[in-house]
C-alpha cells in the first residue's frame, strides 16, 4: 500500500519546502518515499503542486487522479482545482485565505475564496478548514503556514510520523536562523490539529502507512500509538451511535 499526499498552492507560499519536509520525515522514519513538483509560473503567482508518495507500492512520482489520501491546499481555488486527485474517503486540509490572481485586478469578480470553501464543505467529508493568518498570528507572518500545516496534519492524525522525527527534520532542513520559529509554527499547528481531531472523530482513519511506521517504533512509542488508535476508534463508534439516535 502507498500513502499519497498532494500539496497545492501558488508561488511563494512554501509548498515545495513543505513537500521536502514530508519526504525527509518519511526517510527518517524508514519509509520509502518518492516525490515530484509541478511548478509552472510559480514566481508569477502561478499554481504549484507537489506530489509525495510513501510506501512500497509507490512506483511513480506523480499521484494518479482519484488516488490522493490527503490533499493539503494552501489556497481555496487551488483546492477545488485539484479536487479530482482526492480518493473516495480521502482527507483535505485547506487554507481559507485566498490569494487573488493578477487577472482579478484587471477584471474584478469579487473572488475571496468563500465560495470555494463552501463548496468543499459540502463535498469533502473529512475536511479541515483553517485560516492561515489566524493560525500564524503569534508568529508574525502567515508565511510560516507551510510548516504549521504539517503540524496540523500530524495532530489531526493524518500523518504517521512521530513529533520527534518531524522536529528533527525541521532542524536538519530549515536554515538555522529560522529553525526555532518553524518549530514553534509546527507545534502551534499540532495543537490546532488535535482540536480538529477531537471535533471530528472520523477525520483520522488508520491507513497502511501508519502500520508500516510501527516497525521502527520503540515499545513505548507503540504503546502510545495503540492507545491513541483505541481512543480514536472509541470516539468514532460514539459518533456513529449518536448519529443513529
Amino acid at each position: 500500500m502507498s500513502y499519497n499526499i498532494l500539496l497545492c498552492g501558488v508561488g511563494g507560499q512554501g509548498t515545495v519546502l513543505a513537500s521536502k519536509l514530508l519526504a525527509a520525515a518519511a526517510e527518517l522514519s524508514g519509509v520509502r518515499v518518492i516525490s515530484a513538483e509541478t511548478i509552472g509560473m510559480a514566481q508569477r503567482g502561478g499554481p504549484v503542486t507537489s506530489h509525495v508518495r510513501m510506501g512500497e507500492d509507490a512506483y511513480a512520482p506523480l499521484i494518479p487522479k482519484k488516488s490522493a489520501d490527503l490533499i493539503i491546499a494552501f489556497e481555496p481555488a487551488e483546492a477545488v482545482r485539484n479536487l479530482d486527485y482526492l480518493k473516495k474517503g480521502g482527507a483535505m486540509i485547506v487554507n481559507s485565505n485566498c490569494i487573488k490572481p493578477v487577472t482579478e485586478s484587471l477584471h474584478p469578480t469579487g473572488y475571496d475564496g468563500s465560495a470555494m470553501t463552501e463548496y468543499l464543505q459540502k463535498t469533502v467529508k473529512r475536511l479541515v478548514v483553517v485560516n492561515a493568518e489566524d493560525l500564524c498570528k503569534d508568529l508574525g507572518s502567515a508565511k510560516f503556514f507551510n510548516v504549521s500545516v504539517l503540524g496540523l496534519a500530524l495532530g489531526a492524525g493524518l500523518l504517521s510520523f512521530t513529533e520527534e522525527n518531524m522536529v528533527k527534520t525541521i532542524e536538519g532542513t530549515v536554515k538555522e536562523a529560522f529553525v526555532e520559529v518553524n518549530k514553534k509554527a509546527f507545534r502551534i499547528g499540532m495543537e490546532e490539529g488535535l482540536k480538529a481531531r477531537n471535533a471530528n472523530p472520523e477525520l483520522c482513519i488508520e491507513t497502511e502507512v501508519h502500520e508500516m511506521n510501527r516497525r521502527g517504533m520503540t515499545d513505548e512509542e507503540e504503546k502510545h500509538f495503540l492507545a491513541v488508535k483505541e481512543e480514536i476508534e472509541r470516539k468514532r463508534q460514539k459518533a456513529i451511535a449518536e448519529k443513529g439516535e
